[in-house]
């Protein structure tokens, strides 16, 4: 089972419980597997919320079987640098410092860390040093906020 086709199957049950189903990361590999599941919702997400979504989950999971092998499954909170994986987190944290990796090179670089001025379902707009990037989605790696220098 792909990853895609996992979170199709979990999105909903995570959705019934009143969360988003932020990410989800999958790593089999013979005995140490694993499965992560990151939630959230507005207020933010606490002990009771990733105990309740890790036994929903996990009955799915014994019942659906949609993987082999052994596995550890954990849930848990964004965090103050939270992966940024869908169209709705980048409009949501518009005007936030955020950390970008490419997977090409735009004008010369992987690596954008900015302000992120604007997004939509193509792209999005970072400035960077009084400089503004449009970095399409589709060519994305990874992206994380900034959390707030303390």
């Amino acid at each position: 089972m792909t990853s895609d086709e996992l979170r199709n199957m979990l999105e909903p049950t995570v959705q019934r419980l009143g969360y988003e189903l932020a990410d989800l990361e999958v790593r089999l590999s013979g005995k140490g597997g694993l499965v992560r599941i990151t939630i959230d919702k507005p207020e933010g997400i606490n002990l009771d919320d990733c105990e309740k979504v890790s036994h929903a989950v996990s009955a799915l999971l014994d019942v659906e079987d949609p993987m082999t092998g052994e596995y550890n499954l954990e849930v848990s909170s964004p965090g103050l640098d939270r992966k940024l994986t869908k169209v709705e987190h980048f409009q949501r944290f518009e005007g936030e410092i955020v950390k970008i990796t490419m997977r090409f090179p735009i004008a010369g670089r992987r690596r954008f860390r900015g302000k992120l001025l604007s997004s939509n379902d193509e792209s999005i707009v970072v400035e960077v040093d009084g400089e503004s990037h449009s970095l399409p989605l589709a060519r994305l790696d990874t992206a994380r906020l900034v959390p707030d220098a303390v």
